[in-house]
């Protein structure tokens, strides 16, 4: 029974390419929670909100894998992966902003590249400004051939588009 699954999956073009939207979109997300906990570079504001599409691309595409195997109707399978590109190609324009925050092309959120400039709430300035860690999202925390996080990140979600545009021409619909 396993092996069947397994022969269904390959000769389903479709199943193929959300199978690969899924690992790779599950082996971003782990890369990126590895940084986080194991690196101990946090992200910024702008890395979580790149990690949203994540969230929702990873089931998505498990489930559009599991309607490509059981050869559901194409509208689904379009449908589905219509939504997985929609939201690779949001990363993608997220990510291009976040590098260019980073490389100083434009500005970004004030919230976490702007100045500090509420120090009268109360209290001593010193417990204030010591309790106060901003992740700045103007400074790229790590880079690999002059590239950073962010950079990755829109590659990854080129990569991600690609693989779900395979999968919208690929599916077999039903005469």
């Amino acid at each position: 029974m396993k092996q069947n699954w397994i022969d269904r999956a390959r000769a389903e073009p479709a199943a193929a390419a959300a199978l690969a939207v899924f690992v790779l979109s599950a082996a971003t997300l782990c890369g990126a929670w590895f940084f986080e906990f194991v690196l101990k570079i946090p992200p910024c504001p702008l890395c979580l909100e790149e990690r949203i599409p994540y969230h929702v691309v990873i089931p998505l595409s498990l489930l559009v894998a599991i309607a490509a195997i059981v050869r559901a109707p194409p509208r689904l399978l379009i449908v589905g992966f219509i939504a997985i590109i929609a939201a690779v190609l949001c990363n993608v324009v997220l990510g291009t902003y976040h590098a260019g925050v980073e490389w100083h092309f434009w500005a970004g959120p004030t919230d976490c590249t702007g100045p500090l400039t509420d120090l009268n709430t109360g209290g001593s300035i010193i417990n204030q400004l010591q309790s106060i860690h901003v992740v700045r999202c103007d400074e790229a925390a790590w880079r690999f051939l002059g590239i950073s996080l962010a950079g990755y990140n829109v590659l990854i979600s080129l990569v991600l588009a690609a693989l779900g545009g395979c999968g919208l021409v690929a599916h077999k619909p039903v005469a």
